[in-house]
Order: structure tokens, then sequence, then C-alpha cells
């Protein structure tokens, strides 16, 4: 077992690791990964910090989630992609020293999400419900 450096996760397998495992569940576009892709990218972008270079479209799809649902998330996302916004670069809170200021920790990370590294179908559309929470609440600090 080891600690990721970037969110706290406790887990045999790194982060990175499980994230591509997810990504070919997602990409699959069966029930009930597909449906969440975008949700599960931006929680994951989000808890690693070396993998982001904007948090403001993660966080808009994370609250929009949280607050109205899946179908509110994908129409945001759908919006996103005609707009073209992925050229539009927003950077996180700035220390003094250049680095994007992040939270802390999590109390909810991909290795739960992940279960047994697998992703199991059952409950998977719950925990990553509660991924995004956690996420969207360490950020809103």
């Amino acid at each position: 077992m080891a600690t990721c450096p970037e969110c706290g996760a406790v887990s045999a397998a790194p982060c990175g690791e499980l994230f591509h495992r997810l990504l070919a569940l997602d990409h699959s576009r069966r029930e009930p990964w597909g449906s969440l892709h975008g949700i599960a990218v931006a929680c994951y972008r989000l808890q690693h910090p070396a993998s982001l270079d904007s948090r403001a479209f993660p966080l808009e799809l994370l609250r929009t989630y949280v607050a109205d649902g899946t179908e509110a998330a994908h129409r945001l996302t759908a919006h996103a992609r005609r707009a073209n916004s992925h050229l539009v670069r927003s950077r996180g809170r700035a220390t003094t020293d250049g680095r994007v200021d992040t939270p802390d920790g999590f109390t909810v990370t991909i290795a739960e999400v992940a279960v047994d590294g697998g992703f199991p179908a059952d409950g998977h559309p719950k925990r990553v419900r509660k991924w995004a929470e956690a996420t969207l609440a360490a950020w809103q600090g």
C-alpha cells in the first residue's frame, strides 16, 4: 500500500493506474461508467494538481452535477464543447512561488471509488457522487 502525494489516497495501485482503468470503463460507453465520465475526470484532475491546467470548468461541472444531477452536467459539457471553451484557460489560485494552491486532503478519492481496483458497477454512481461532493467541499474550503 502506498499513499498518493497529491490526493492522499491509500491504495495498492497508484492513482494514475486506477484512473486509466476507470477511463477504459468510461470509454466503453457502458453503464454505469460511461455517463459519469466527465464527473470522474473533473474529480481526478481537481485532486491531482499535476494534471490540473484549469480549475474553473471542473469546479463548475461538479457544482452543476451535485446541485442539479447528471443530465444538467451533460448539458453543461455539451455547451462547453460547442463553445470550444477548452481554449480559454483559467488558472487556480496562484501562491507567491507560482504554484496552484490546492486543498490539503480529500475525504473520498479514486481509491474509494475503485473499491477493489475494478470499479464495480454495483454502487458506482453513488461512489462517484460522494467523490464529487468531497472534491467540491475540499475546494470550497
